[in-house]
């Protein structure tokens, strides 16, 4: 299906986040890696590694990059992290987003921030293949690529990890599509013929122990070289150039990689049959050696198979992403017809999307009539159930949509994206005893959130309730998450001028300015502008 054309600045900017960190990946000559020393962290520490891939992602959801959504993005976390349980440093920090990008392709940023574009996703046929790739871009984070390479050429990476947030920077202060590409081009060249000698090394690294993830998390060995066999296939069968995936492009594939991933695959499956058949790793195991999970009574459920008839989460999510980073109306064309001619087409995971098509476009009754024979079939689905509630709020039938966000919330309290649907429902057209349950439903999820999406809501409801302080932190909040710091703190000084606060709420804004503050001196002494950037230096 023909898809319209993606606006160039956010594309540009993902293939340039890629191009540069797979720059800065190749720099050790051995294939098996030793932990590095204390020298690297003297040039990158793992905190200030950590506030780089922050950074980076709050730049990102600046240039609407990022699909942020809660179930899209518990998914991709707890298959993150089931590999990440079991990889060589389980307790190293991580975090997995999505990003708004056809390209197929995904990258792992320094501080364990790992991207999966959304064209990977819709391109994997089940869920080891796209298990393979995460574990290949942990593998890159596990064997300490990215700090060897800020040790090897000490002034060179950490130039192009600077030039990289002046590119996101650039592209988001400006209309072209060229400025981006401008700034990039001055330090690129610096690192390019090096990561062309170094980079397959580190490939075959991550090749290997990303594959040893995959199988002692319980997929299929084999999917990470099927899956490059597969993109190898389609770049011979193409013109080349940019029909070229772009996964191809920062991960180069041979025939002896693409061999050696085979034999690895074939040699841990055969010691996988000398193993007893049950989980490779108990309970005690587990919290010895990784960090706890929140609301996870038994981690080693993680592993076991779904039971037979069980919905296909997988299926469901890739549909989903294929929809919230599309264009709806088109998608919902694309399902319809193909429901209508081809037989093997017509799968529960392909009348999900077609129904959230559906109601993306505005036609949340026809949405309703997809998503009823499904949940006849699978009653227990939270994802169809949240779909439902959602399509039936979209068809103005509220009433019937806050009853099922209610069951929901009561079936599985603190779920972020219940929590959410059901806050923007009852916020929507409700009165301040619904605003006033909205906000209660968020404001335990603040503690640990990232995401602008919920303080933005949880602000709109404490508004509403007539909580206008709550509001005015939550909009500060929502502003840095989006990265815009200078909005934040203009937002929090005003805030913290008003003379109805209590010492409590004065107490708290005040921490927040606080915490902002070095971010935004240093933002300024290394003159990166965010989209909000002052433009005279009136915000010091």
């Amino acid at each position: 299906m023909s898809m319209a054309p993606r606006p160039l600045a956010p594309r540009l900017l993902t293939a340039l986040i890629t191009a540069g960190l797979a720059c800065t990946a190749g720099a050790q000559q051995d294939v098996r890696l030793p932990d590095l020393g204390s020298s690297a962290n003297a040039l990158i520490s793992p905190q200030e590694a950590q506030d780089y891939g922050a950074s980076m992602l709050r730049q990102m959801r600046a240039l609407d990059m990022v699909v942020d959504d809660p179930l899209l993005d518990d998914y991709i976390n707890d298959l993150g992290y089931r590999l990440v349980a079991s990889s060589d440093k389980p307790k190293d920090h991580f975090a997995f987003f999505v990003v708004k990008d056809q390209e197929i392709n995904a990258f792992a940023a320094p501080g364990g921030y790992i991207a999966v574009n959304a064209g990977l996703m819709t391109i994997t046929r089940d869920e080891s293949e796209l298990a393979g790739v995460v574990a290949h871009e942990i593998g890159h984070i596990t064997q300490n690529h990215l700090q060897r390479a800020f040790e090897d050429s000490k002034k060179d990476a950490p130039l192009m990890a600077l030039v990289l947030l002046g590119a996101i920077a650039a592209g988001a202060g400006s209309k072209s599509g060229d400025a981006p590409m401008a700034v990039l081009a001055g330090g690129q060249g610096l690192i390019a013929q090096k990561s062309i000698n170094f980079t397959r090394k580190d490939e075959i690294e991550a090749d290997r122990v990303g594959i040893q993830t995959l199988a002692k998390a319980g997929f299929d060995p084999n999917a990470m070289a099927g899956f490059f066999q597969r993109m190898q296939d389609v770049m011979s069968a193409g013109a080349g150039g940019e029909d070229v995936p772009a996964l191809l492009q920062t991960h180069p594939v041979t025939t002896m990689r693409i061999s050696d991933a085979k034999a690895r695959a074939g040699a841990l499956i055969a010691a996988q049959k000398l193993r007893p058949a049950a989980t490779l790793m108990d309970k005690l195991q587990w919290e010895k050696s990784t960090a706890p999970i929140a609301f996870v009574k038994d981690p080693t459920t993680l592993f076991q198979p779904p039971a037979r008839g069980h919905l296909d989460s997988y299926a469901l999510m890739r549909e989903r992403v294929r929809v919230l980073a599309g264009d709806a109306t088109k998608l919902a064309t694309y399902y319809s017809a193909n429901l209508q001619t081809r037989p093997d087409f017509d799968i529960p995971a392909n009348r999900y999307g077609y129904a959230l098509a559906l109601t993306r476009s505005g036609r949340g009754a026809a949405a309703v009539e997809q998503l009823q024979p499904l949940l006849q079939s699978h009653p227990e689905s939270l994802i169809l159930k949240l779909a439902l509630a959602d399509a039936r709020l979209q068809a103005g039938q509220r009433t019937a949509a806050l009853a099922a966000y209610a069951g929901l919330n009561t079936q599985s309290p603190r779920n972020r994206a219940v929590a959410l649907a059901y806050a923007k429902a009852l916020t929507a057209g409700g009165d301040q005893q619904q605003a006033r349950l909205a906000a209660d439903l968020l404001r335990p999820l603040l503690d640990n959130a990232s995401e602008p999406e919920i303080y933005s809501t949880y602000a709109r409801a404490s508004d509403k309730a007539g909580d206008s302080v709550r509001a005015g932190e939550a909009f500060g909040d929502a502003s840095y998450y989006s990265g815009r710091p200078y909005d934040a703190m203009e937002q929090l000084k005003r805030l913290l001028r008003r003379d109805d606060l209590d010492y409590y709420a004065r107490v708290r804004i005040q921490a927040r300015i606080a915490e902002l503050t070095p971010l935004v001196l240093e933002l300024h002494k290394r003159k990166i502008k965010t989209e909000d950037s002052p433009d005279d230096g009136s915000r010091q």
